[in-house]
């Protein structure tokens, strides 16, 4: 318990949100690679996926991996926080899915198709209840910008 308090402090800081995007989303992709889709690093601390969307402008296939909030363990879908490490701007995924809501994810090994919805009013207020229960720090992220960080649900299509 100790270690997860050290970890959540941590990871609000401000000096993190500057760091962090650069170095764990790509350590990320290259251990999902080259474990075949088996371990991802930052599931170790928190549940994640790896998102393929569609690029909304590009149109290509972008993987993105993400920290998650299952519902159910993934049986009832997952929640995904656009909390870009608590930096201005939505992330580039957010705007695929609001582009593009069909997607996939890899989950514990398992590559399955899904579907992104936004969340909004008292849904989006229960859900970003859950999600501080669940990680205290996305209070910081929160705290730090002027945008509402984005909520998506995503379930099984």
């Amino acid at each position: 318990m100790r270690g997860v308090r050290f970890v959540q402090k941590v990871s609000s800081a401000p000096g993190f949100a500057r760091v962090a995007p650069h170095v764990f989303p790509a350590l990320d992709r290259a251990v999902h690679r080259l474990t075949r889709g088996k371990v991802l690093l930052s599931a170790q601390l928190l549940p994640g996926v790896v998102l393929t969307s569609t690029g909304a402008r590009s149109g290509l296939a972008r993987r993105t991996p993400l920290a998650c909030m299952p519902e159910s363990d993934g049986e009832r879908g997952w929640v995904l926080v656009g909390s870009n490490f608590g930096r201005e701007g939505h992330p580039a995924w957010s705007h695929n899915l609001l582009a593009h809501p069909r997607a996939e994810i890899s989950w514990k090994g398992q590559d399955i198709p899904v579907t992104a919805r936004l969340l909004e009013g008292e849904e989006r207020a229960a859900a970003w209840k859950a999600v501080l229960e669940f990680w205290p720090p996305y209070a910081a992220y929160q705290a730090r910008v002027e945008r509402e960080i984005r909520l998506f649900r995503i379930v099984r299509s």
